[in-house]
């Protein structure tokens, strides 16, 4: 089969590459479309020391098993080992587990691969696939609101115009927070406008420490300094940012100033299916 693979700090693809054999418990998919996501590309700059097929936002259609035929996406994060006591309730932080494309499992830049079943979720009819494969990075956006007790009343600020930020920004507003995305760029700014959400390019900010919560979604090692900028004593700054780079900063703020500082990856993939099945494209 063909896939898109990762050597070596390179992107190559290869066309000789063997099918997947699913071992017991999983299914080979057949890969309809995949989305790229920031941590694609971080990957290739070196993150995680990943090597292999890239790829984890997709949607597809199993050969086999309860789903075959159906069209489906997946929960990146995969374990299958008998009586793991972190599955699958906790699988996303299970010490054994592998993730789509980016650790110790093939992506889905490819014709096939293998998935647990117990990974998949149907898609509705009503979700075309070129909305599902957001389905992967909806669910870590509404992964903040499981974290985080984010209300009509809080001051948040999302950083980042990119798809991340697009993403959240709009999950954010579900709660009528007071919300406002700070960006660089005029025309992705603009989507947001678009949607009713006040925004400010980078060069305006007035950096005022009155936010409650400001979210990193930048892509970038200055997210974290500039949520710094921005944050109140007390508040709290949700990281979404996944980067090659090491962050040089100093922390004694987060001290001072009593902040929590929360790690926010993966999240709750039928609440985002939900979500996109209620909602119209714009």
């Amino acid at each position: 089969m063909t896939g898109l693979m990762l050597q070596n700090g390179k992107l190559e693809v290869q066309t000789d590459l063997h099918l997947p054999q699913p071992p017991d418990k999983e299914v080979l998919v057949k890969v309809r479309m995949a989305g790229v996501c920031e941590t694609d590309l971080q990957l290739v700059q070196g993150y995680m020391n990943y090597e292999g097929i890239l790829g984890h936002e997709f949607v597809g259609v199993p050969a086999t098993g309860k789903f075959a035929g159906r069209r489906v996406a997946a929960d990146i994060n995969c374990c299958t080992l008998e009586h793991c006591p972190y599955c699958p309730e906790n699988r996303h932080h299970c010490p054994r587990r592998s993730v789509i494309g980016i650790l110790n499992r093939p992506g889905a830049f490819a014709e096939y691969l293998s998935v647990p079943e117990e990974n998949l979720y149907v898609v509705p009819e009503s979700i075309s696939d070129e909305r599902a494969v957001f389905i992967e990075p909806l669910a870590a956006a509404f992964q903040v609101l499981e974290q985080t007790d984010i209300s009509e009343n809080s001051h948040v600020v999302v950083l980042g115009d990119g798809r991340l930020g697009y993403l959240t920004a709009q999950v954010v507003a579900l709660t009528g927070a007071k919300l406002l995305v700070v960006g660089k760029h005029t025309e992705k700014l603009r989507r947001f406008q678009d949607r009713k959400i006040e925004t400010v390019s980078l060069e305006n900010l007035e950096r005022t420490r009155s936010s409650d919560f400001v979210i990193d979604c930048t892509g970038s090692v200055t997210g974290l300094p500039l949520a710094l900028q921005l944050v109140r004593p007390q508040g709290t700054i949700v990281m979404k940012t996944t980067v090659a780079e090491p962050y040089q900063i100093d922390l004694s703020q987060v001290i001072i100033d009593e902040l929590k500082v929360i790690g926010s990856r993966c999240g709750p993939f039928p609440r985002a299916i939900d979500a996109l099945s209620k909602t119209k494209s714009k």
